[in-house]
């Protein structure tokens, strides 16, 4: 096999694993919730315009789902203070606290789908999520083929 096809298949692996999570859990959820959650957790808050680009949604589509996550009490906004025309966009400890809650459940519902993996099938998978963080820590900051490609702030 080559590098390419083991990456390609790592990757189609990691979408199956999502979906069938959502449906083992029967979580009606939209994926993109958890994404925005993920996004400002991990970058902290964001303007709404690099939120949409970040979770590949459109600006229209990304300003009603916070709005609903908002309603939810699971995000705020807040007046840009260098620009008071745009909203920066944050997570809140309820907002936090529900995407935890969800990764433990996500967690909990593929456990059975593992037990009969080994101590050495353990460590491989181990490994390769140590991996994967190493190799995308820089993808939460910047990206080799799009920095400072025309950041809105």
């Amino acid at each position: 096999m080559t590098r390419s096809h083991d990456l390609e298949s790592l990757i189609i692996g990691a979408h199956a694993l999502t979906r069938t999570a959502a449906v083992d859990m029967q979580n009606e959820t939209p994926s993109a919730q958890w994404r925005t959650l993920a996004i400002l957790l991990e970058r902290g808050p964001l303007r709404l315009g690099d939120l949409a680009r970040l979770s590949r949604v459109t600006q229209p589509g990304m300003t009603r789902l916070v709005a609903t996550m908002t309603e939810a009490g699971l995000l705020e906004r807040a007046h840009d203070p260098d620009d008071q025309r745009a909203v920066i966009v944050a997570a809140t400890d309820e907002g936090s606290a529900a995407y935890a809650a969800w990764r433990r459940e996500l967690v909990a519902a593929l456990l059975p789908r593992f037990s009969g993996l080994d101590d050495d099938d353990w460590r491989a998978l181990g490994r390769a999520a140590e991996i994967l963080r190493e190799q995308l820590a820089e993808a939460t900051t910047s990206h080799p083929h799009t920095a400072e490609r025309g950041s809105s702030r």
